[in-house]
C-alpha cells in the first residue's frame, strides 16, 4: 500500500473504480466513470452524493484533486447546452482542474460497498445471499431479513437511523420480517418486491400508485428520502479505493430534503 502522502495517476484511479464497480455490466441513464477530466495526478479524493455546485465548492476548499459521486452531471436525454447551472459547475471543475468520477447504477448494485448494501448495513438488515437475494430490473433490488414487531416500529427505526421523517403506507401493526430494499427513486420496483414475497419495501421516494399497491396488496411501503437513502455508497467505495491506493479521502454530505 502507498503512504498517505503518495499520489496516483488519474488513469490508475479510474481503473480502480471500474474494476470494483464493473460499469460495463449495466444499462444506465448516463455515462459512468470519468465525466470531467482534471489534473493527471491525484492525492486527495472527495466523495459525495451529487455533483452539485455546493459539493464542488466544498471539494475546492478541501484542495481535492478528484470527486466521486453517485449523481454526475450528464444524463441521457438532457439538454446538452452548457449554460446556467451546468456552466457554473463545469467552470469550477475546469478552473480548479478537478477530476469528476460518477457511477450511478454500478454504485447502487455493489454487493458490499454499494448504496443498497450500505443502507442495509446502517439499518441492521441481514441481506440474503445467492440467486434469491436480488429482485427487479438488472437485479438492482436487494432482499433481506430484519424481524420487527410492526411496520410502525420499522418506520421509526429507519427515521431514527437516517435522522429524518419517513413516509409509510402500511397496516401499522403488521409484523415485519422479509425486507426488500432499493435506494433512491426506485418506486417502480415495488411490484417486483411484492412478487418477491416482501413484507415491506424500503426505498427513497414514493409516487401516487405505490400507496394504492401497498393498501391493496398488504405490503408495507417506506420512503425515506432519495438523498438520505444514498448517502452511504459513495464514501464506502471512495474510502475503500483510497485505502488501497494510499490517497486521502473526505466524505462531504451536502444536506438535501428530497
Amino acid at each position: 500500500m502507498n503512504s498517505p502522502e503518495s499520489h496516483v495517476t488519474r488513469t490508475t484511479l479510474l481503473s480502480s473504480f471500474d474494476g470494483l464497480l464493473q460499469p460495463a455490466l449495466f444499462r444506465d441513464h448516463g455515462p459512468n466513470g470519468l465525466q470531467v477530466e482534471g489534473r493527471g495526478e491525484v492525492r486527495k479524493l472527495v466523495s459525495g452524493v451529487t455533483a452539485s455546485l455546493a459539493l464542488i465548492d466544498a471539494a475546492i476548499a478541501e484542495n481535492a484533486d478528484a470527486i466521486l459521486v453517485h449523481h454526475g452531471l450528464f444524463w441521457r436525454g438532457q439538454d446538452g447546452r452548457v449554460t446556467g447551472w451546468m456552466k457554473q459547475r463545469l467552470a469550477r471543475l475546469l478552473t480548479h482542474d478537478i477530476n469528476l468520477f460518477a457511477y450511478h447504477l454500478p454504485l447502487d448494485a455493489h454487493p458490499v460497498l454499494g448504496n443498497n448494501a450500505q443502507l442495509a448495513r446502517q439499518l441492521g438488515i441481514e441481506l440474503h445471499e445467492g440467486p434469491e437475494s436480488r429482485f427487479g430490473e438488472q437485479s438492482l433490488g436487494f432482499l433481506g431479513r430484519h424481524a420487527m414487531a410492526s411496520a410502525s416500529a420499522l418506520a421509526e427505526h429507519v427515521a431514527q437511523v437516517l435522522g429524518r421523517p419517513v413516509t409509510m403506507v402500511a397496516e401499522p401493526d403488521r409484523p415485519i420480517e422479509r425486507i426488500a430494499l432499493c435506494t433512491g427513486g426506485a418506486q417502480g420496483y415495488f411490484e417486483s418486491a411484492i412478487a418477491a414475497g416482501a413484507d415491506v419495501f424500503i426505498t427513497g421516494e414514493i409516487s401516487e400508485p405505490q400507496a394504492h399497491y401497498a393498501r391493496e396488496c398488504g405490503v408495507a411501503y417506506i420512503a425515506c428520502g432519495h438523498h438520505a437513502s444514498e448517502r452511504y455508497g459513495a464514501p464506502a467505495v471512495a474510502g475503500h479505493v483510497a485505502a488501497e491506493l494510499g490517497l486521502q479521502h473526505v466524505f462531504i454530505d451536502i444536506p438535501n430534503p428530497a
